[in-house]
């Protein structure tokens, strides 16, 4: 596909690419001469369902991953793999989006996250909040290995794969076996009027066996976390003094992500989580070649977030509300500045996943797989009193995705008429359901629910026919042609308010789309392999984009329940060299993407001077980019490994018709340069050290990238930081692991107030 990139931007690109594969070419180049111990693989051949997909992929095993990462929940697995990156702002953090090479953390919609076939991903919306996926329904010590798909170029998966396809699988045991793990963590954490310690507190079992054609495992997991706080309450500097409002100290002077002088007058979000998970499957060999597989996984989430007013007056209490004055300024603080970061949630999620599988290796091979994720409890419970009072008593509401869930059902088939050729194809069908009430409560803390004063419900329901041919052209040269078609549809959707009031339901809309793919790969020799893979993929709104509910004053209106999906067409082209304990891999891609589906600014409604945030089609955005990844066995002494990922992306909006200010100016929250580094010495068996870097360079968090300060809160600033892991295997049943995340003790923010130095320690009993 040609590139858009101007002349200078692509030197620029071209230039930091070269000194990148330069280096990492020495860097395998030094490893050649050590002798090979075991395979090393950047690309490998499997993702969920294990099909030989020739595109761009990334895995890592358990075994590594037990010796180079401070593990204490399921994201942490990858969190060195190139061009992932997980928000999860502190250990247990049920809102955590991923990112992909061309999307931030606002574009959850973009993945699909699976654990042995079950979708993890909530597509119920495209957002960093309720559509985070459901990390809590698997367990760490289960993971048997990570494999992730890059770009939207396998016809098996729908067009949310525009990012990655993330699959997750974990291990069944060949005989008995069983484990016990006890782990702690501790952050030191100091920011404005913040300076204490946070503790974690996780504790973890499996039990598993085979028994004939039977096979079971059981896995349990406890984490107890208290994080550091997640946002801050501010008000903007007025322009000129004021003796008004009650005198008060302790507010802290900064600027907000615009470069406008604020005061921080405390902090918000400080949750304590208790979590408990109970997830296991059970596979059957009905004959030696057909496996029947059940998976099941369990979620409590208990928390209770409260918050820490900086202000106090000359009595020395705490303020939290009302007329104040501020060296010598007047601010009028609204009880909500506080109370809405008040609240206690409770959750209870389940995942369950049947499957009926042949593996013959013969001609022909089959797969069926339903999957069901319910949302049996979620209630968020919040104060709509004025604090103090309001943190033990008084009014509030409680906000409900009771009965919010998905169901999917796939089948797929594999036909081989030749060694050198194989066909897959499939039936899809998946179904998610948006129930989302608010009721008022006299008594937020435990009463019952009072009267709706709100509420969002709808459905969306997709069906699809897909196809991939792939076949040996010549030796050394492979083409693989595939398709999708899709027909989407969104239902039953209505929106309700008692003030302001709103009863609107939605109309029924549709839309069918076909999606091609193209992918070619060539390896003129063992050692080097070329491929060039391009796809258009449909992106359909979720049910949240489609029926949201905005306030402009006292109107409340859903300004457009018409969303068109997105339609992004991808391309990759990559190189990759293989020594034999070695590997380098460049990749340039591209992504052009109509109606993008983003929040914007723009006039609701239509005509209007007031102008509303809210998601809209951007009309054309494009993303170009450049990756190397590199890794080595045995660099500069034995048992010494190295690897990492550097990418450069250059992401740009062309087009924008509602807002012409976001033209030419970054995609909000992707940086244009990220890349990790893990070095690994195992002078023994039985003790691995591994020093991790990783690095992002500033981002934007707005269309038209007017927040330029960056290291503030809801600013996207540059990091560095360093992590470091020990694991010791002290006796054939018991091992122990220690480490630091966030060595260096970074600052930073990615909107929210990120973990600083975090120490991890650990103890896993096995048998």
């Amino acid at each position: 596909m040609r590139s858009r990139l101007s002349r200078p931007r692509l030197h620029v690109l071209t230039g930091h690419a070269a000194r990148g594969v330069i280096l990492s070419i020495g860097l395998a180049a030094n490893a050649v001469a050590a002798e090979a111990t075991d395979e090393i693989v950047i690309t490998g051949k499997s993702i969920s369902d294990a099909n030989y997909l020739p595109t761009t992929t990334a895995s890592v095993p358990a075994e590594t991953i037990a010796k180079t990462v401070n593990v204490l929940t399921p994201e942490d697995t990858v969190k060195y793999l190139p061009n992932i990156l997980i928000r999860q702002r502190h250990i247990g953090d049920t809102q955590s989006p991923i990112t992909t090479r061309t999307s931030g953390v606002g574009a959850s919609a973009r993945s699909l996250i699976y654990v042995d076939g079950v979708l993890i991903s909530s597509l119920i919306g495209n957002n960093n909040t309720s559509a985070s996926p459901k990390w809590g329904l698997v367990a760490p010590d289960a993971i048997e290995r990570v494999d992730v798909l890059y770009g939207p170029f396998a016809a098996a998966y729908a067009g949310n794969s525009i990012g990655t396809v993330v699959a997750f699988t974990t291990r069944m045991p060949e005989g008995f076996e069983a484990n016990a793990q006890l782990q702690g963590a501790l952050q030191a954490f100091a920011k404005y009027g913040d300076d204490k310690s946070y503790g974690t507190v996780r504790v973890a079992g499996d039990i598993g066996d085979r028994i004939g054609n039977l096979a079971f495992r059981l896995s349990y997991n406890h984490l107890d976390n208290r994080g550091q706080p997640l946002t801050y309450a501010t008000a903007t500097v007025p322009a000129g003094a004021s003796a008004a409002g009650t005198p008060v100290t302790g507010a802290f002077n900064d600027a907000n992500r615009t470069g406008a002088k604020v005061v921080v007058l405390g902090a918000n979000g400080i949750e304590h989580q208790v979590q408990d998970n109970l997830s296991g499957r059970v596979t059957y060999d009905v004959v030696p070649q057909i496996t029947v597989g059940y998976t099941f996984g369990l979620f409590m989430n208990g928390n209770d977030s409260t918050v820490n007013s900086y202000l106090r007056d000359s009595a020395q209490r705490t303020i939290y509300a009302g007329a104040v004055n501020i060296g010598g300024r007047g601010y009028t603080i609204a009880p909500s500045a506080f109370s809405n970061n008040v609240y206690r949630q409770d959750d209870a999620q389940l995942a369950q996943g049947l499957s009926v599988k042949s593996d013959t290796g013969g001609v022909f091979d089959f797969e069926i797989v339903g999957t069901l994720f319910d949302t049996l409890k979620s209630r968020q419970r919040i104060p709509s009193a004025a604090l103090p009072g309001g943190f033990s008593s008084g009014a509030g509401t409680t906000t409900n995705l009771d009965g919010t869930g998905w169901y999917t059902a796939d089948a797929k088939g594999t036909w081989r008429p030749t060694p050198a050729h194989v066909v897959t194809f499939g039936l899809h069908q998946d179904r998610f359901k948006l129930k989302n009430p608010r009721y008022a409560l006299t008594d937020w803390i435990s009463g019952a629910d009072g009267a709706r004063v709100s509420a969002s419900y709808g459905k969306s329901r997709t069906q699809a026919l897909w196809i991939q041919d792939q076949w040996a052209v010549s030796p050394g040269l492979e083409a693989t042609v595939g398709g999708r078609l899709e027909r989407w549809k969104a239902f039953e959707g209505l929106n309700l308010s008692t003030a302001p009031v709103l009863n609107v339901t939605q109309p029924a809309i549709s839309h069918d789309a076909f999606s091609p793919k193209f992918i070619l790969s060539y390896g003129p020799t063992a050692e080097w392999r070329f491929k060039g893979s391009v796809g258009l993929a449909y992106r359909f709104p979720t049910v949240t984009e489609l029926y949201q509910a905005i306030t402009t004053g006292a109107t409340l209106s859903v300004p457009n329940p018409n969303l068109k999906p997105e339609r992004a067409l991808s391309s990759e082209l990559s190189a990759e060299r293989v020594w034999e304990t070695a590997s380098v891999r460049l990749s340039v891609f591209e992504e052009r993407i109509h109606d993008t589906l983003l929040s914007q600014s723009a006039p609701l409604p239509a005509g209007s001077t007031t102008l509303a945030s809210y998601v809209q089609n951007v009309d054309r955005p494009h993303a170009t980019g450049v990756e190397v990844v590199a890794r080595a066995r045995d660099v500069f002494m034995p048992d010494f490994d190295l690897s990492g990922w550097v990418t450069f992306v250059d992401a740009k909006i062309d087009r924008d018709v509602v807002f012409p200010a976001a033209v030419g100016k970054r995609i909000p929250q992707v940086p244009h340069w990220r890349g990790a580094v893990t070095a690994t010495y195992a002078p023994t068996a039985a003790l691995a050290v591994t020093v991790a870097g990783r690095y992002s360079d500033r981002a934007f968090g707005t269309l038209d990238n007017t927040d330029y300060y960056a290291n503030t809160y809801q600013g996207f600033g540059a990091y560095l930081v360093a992590d470091i892991h020990l694991r010791y295997q002290v006796t054939d049943h018991l091992a122990a692991d220690a480490g630091v995340n966030n060595l260096n003790d970074r600052s930073y923010f990615l909107f929210h107030p990120f973990p600083q130095r975090t120490v991890v320690a650990g103890l896993k009993v096995s048998y």
